[in-house]
């Protein structure tokens, strides 16, 4: 059997302390990655050469494109975080993959399609708390709602709890027509969207009037304690501190609790802190709460959408 060709690929970082923290202490996340692929990794300052076949070399790259990425948010590599990316490079893709989606009920696979939702995916399985950060289009409410369906429907939790801050009505939902379901509908429309493609419509409303499915304002979970449920907090981005500290205390027994939110498009007054924002550097080092972060290569919407986000926040960082 003749041997698979070689190839060698050189990657020249920003710095050298990028490099630093790239490679890891003494060097460790470097035997991580060559002993995961195969690969022969030679460091020298700035730059990482990677020889070996060319499959396993185009894994290694992709596995470092990630953690540099991951770098530029949160400017640190955790161990895990590095065993992750190494998985889902070596497996996320595959139609077998432990990262797949099943929603039984639409008979339907929800699949990651990117490597950032794809590490998103394996934080909601592993981790008690997730914190999914990144713009529209990335899937975040989605995939969200998808393992939610998913746990329902193998019976590891009994509820779904889907929760947004109603913002633009100040909380003040009293002032506004019908029953409380009809006042907080539409804040929670991507929600209902999400679960009416992976569920019938008719088992949703059955759901919901059996309360199996609840759907509330973030102002309704106060004094709360929510056990056997999958709790979801879209717009995390548009609650403060203290709502965000209430939100994440209200998890019971055989919970988890999933906050997705775009920390570019905070509604709040300029005078008050987004409580996403805030949780993000406050919890990251906390056990079994995974902090993701999404951008716009994870954007699976229409082509454009992409181009869209890019144009902003290339205008955002041009004024600072």
């Amino acid at each position: 059997m003749a041997d698979k060709p070689t190839t060698s690929l050189t990657i020249n970082l920003a710095s050298q302390e990028e490099a630093v923290l790239l490679f890891g202490q003494r060097d460790a996340y470097l035997r991580m990655i060559k002993d995961a692929l195969g690969v022969r990794l030679v460091a020298r300052g700035d730059t990482i050469q990677i020889d070996g076949d060319e499959e396993a070399v185009a894994k290694a790259e992709r596995v470092f494109q990630q953690l540099r990425q991951q770098l530029r948010q949160q400017q640190q590599i955790q161990p895990e975080e590095v065993r992750t990316m190494l998985e889902i490079v070596q497996h996320g893709q595959e139609r077998h993959s432990p990262q797949n989606l099943t929603v039984q009920s639409a008979g339907r696979m929800i699949r990651p399609r990117t490597d950032g939702q794809a590490r998103y995916v394996q934080a909601m399985r592993e981790s008690d708390v997730t914190l999914c950060v990144g713009p529209a289009g990335t899937g975040k409410s989605y995939l969200a709602v998808g393992m939610a369906v998913n746990l329902l429907r193998q019976s590891q939790i009994k509820r779904i709890v889907l929760v947004r801050p109603a913002v633009e009505a100040g909380e003040r939902l009293g002032y506004l027509p019908g029953d409380l379901r009809e006042k907080i509908n539409p804040y929670l429309r991507p929600l209902y969207d999400a679960l009416n493609e992976m569920m019938e419509p008719e088992q949703v409303r059955r759901y919901i009037e059996s309360d199996i499915i609840e759907i509330a304002p973030l102002a309704y979970m106060r004094g709360r304690t929510i056990s056997n449920a999958c709790i979801i907090l879209d717009e995390g981005q548009n609650t403060t501190v203290p709502q965000m500290k209430m939100f994440l205390t209200r998890m019971g027994h055989n919970s988890k609790i999933i906050v997705t939110g775009d920390i570019t498009q905070v509604d709040l007054p300029r005078t008050m802190r987004s409580g996403m924002i805030d949780a993000v550097h406050r919890l990251r080092s906390i056990d079994r709460l995974a902090i993701v972060h999404l951008d716009e290569t994870d954007i699976v919407r229409h082509a454009l959408v992409q181009r869209i986000v890019s144009a902003y926040e290339d205008k955002t960082r041009g004024k600072g």
